[in-house]
């Protein structure tokens, strides 16, 4: 599984974990730089933040590390619904094995 796969299938899991308050989309992967879009009404109780580190811990299911850098534009609709773009530095966490050496 390429990495952007593994990226689709964090995604996948975020939208079926928050997809009643936000959705998330990849927009581009250029080398170590992931831009993702979010779309939804969030939590009015939980922090946007939040929302963002949330695919940074479901990328460690996969073997990636996904930190949020820079949240590069905001647009908000009104006051249920938004938009955020943020771009993520994409690394690779090393996968453990145990082996009976």
């Amino acid at each position: 599984m390429d990495v952007r796969e593994k990226i689709e299938k964090v995604l996948a899991e975020f939208n079926r974990l928050h997809g009643s308050e936000a959705n998330a989309r990849i927009l581009s992967i250029e080398g170590d730089e992931v831009i993702i879009e979010f779309e939804g009404s969030f939590c009015a109780t939980c922090g946007l933040y939040d929302y963002f580190d949330d695919i940074k811990w479901e990328a460690m299911e996969f073997g990636l590390e996904l930190e949020p850098v820079e949240v590069l534009g905001a647009v908000e609709d009104d006051f249920e619904h938004g938009r955020y773009v943020v771009k993520y530095k994409l690394g690779r966490k090393p996968v453990l094995s145990l082996s009976n050496d």
